[in-house]
Formats: structure tokens, sequence, C-alpha cells
């Protein structure tokens, strides 16, 4: 699927995302006409979903990230698809992964401080359909972080 020109035009964009294509052309040692054809060509294959930026919620002042397991009320049908709707509606909701096993789903969120976070999950968390058990885990520090592949 990839060649080893289009891992090297990957290499250079995972490692710099704000490069442009005459850049990654310069380091990649191709035209940028070839590097724009071969990008096009990645992202049209799907191998790219999208380029984002990221940001750094502490400089924001959130400085509260929690990750809370949720286990699901399994009685009812459609627990999972009305519990997740809720859920993609709270701003602070990071992250919504579903899983097999004792814990049905986990949410990252993030808040300002405490206070901020004991609203959050009382006033818009607690109020979630179909939440059967609850575990908060405060993270206390990022240790890695990583998006890029090894390509």
């Amino acid at each position: 699927m990839l060649d080893d020109l289009d891992r090297r035009i990957l290499r250079q964009w995972q490692a710099e995302p704000s490069l442009t294509v005459p850049e990654i052309a310069e380091r990649a040692g191709l035209s940028a006409a070839q590097v724009s054809r071969r990008i096009a060509r990645i992202q049209d294959t799907g191998v790219i979903e999208a380029v984002e930026t990221v940001i750094d919620w502490a400089a924001l002042g959130y400085e509260v990230e929690v990750s809370l397991r949720v286990t699901l009320d399994k009685t009812v049908a459609r627990a999972f698809d009305e519990f997740i709707a809720e859920a993609r509606k709270v701003p602070e909701v990071l992250e919504i992964q579903t899983f097999l096993g004792r814990v049905d789903v986990r949410l990252s969120l993030i808040a300002r401080d405490m206070p901020d976070y004991q609203r959050v999950y009382r006033d818009r968390i607690l109020t979630l359909p179909h939440i059967a058990d609850i575990e908060a885990l405060m993270q206390v520090a990022r240790i890695k972080t990583q998006e890029g592949l090894p390509i």
C-alpha cells in the first residue's frame, strides 16, 4: 500500500506536522509536486484521516483530568446507544471509549479545578442515563502520549 517514499513523507510530516509541502519535499529528497500528489493519494486511501491542532488544556486553565470507568445497566436494550448519545453532549468530555468486560465505557474529561470537576460530575455525568456503576481515576501525571506510528 505505502512504498518507501510514502513512508519517508509520512515520517517527516508526523515528526513535524507544521511543515509545508515544499519543506517536506526538501527533507524527503523529492519535488514539491511529487509530495503533493503522494499526500493527496495517501489521504484518498484513508491512511491520513485528518490534520488537527493539539491544544494544551492546562494552558487554557483546565488543571484536572479524570478518567471515568462506567458500567452500564445492561438490562436496558439501548443503554449503550442512549448513554453515548448523551455523553457526547457534555463539552468537558474529550474522549469516549467502549470496552468488552466489566467496564463498558471510559470517559476522559477535563475541568478547571476540583470544584469545577465536582459540578461537572454531579450536574452532567451523574445525570447520564443507565449508569450502574462509575469509578473515577484522577490523572496525576502524563508520562507518555504517542500519537505517531513507527513508519
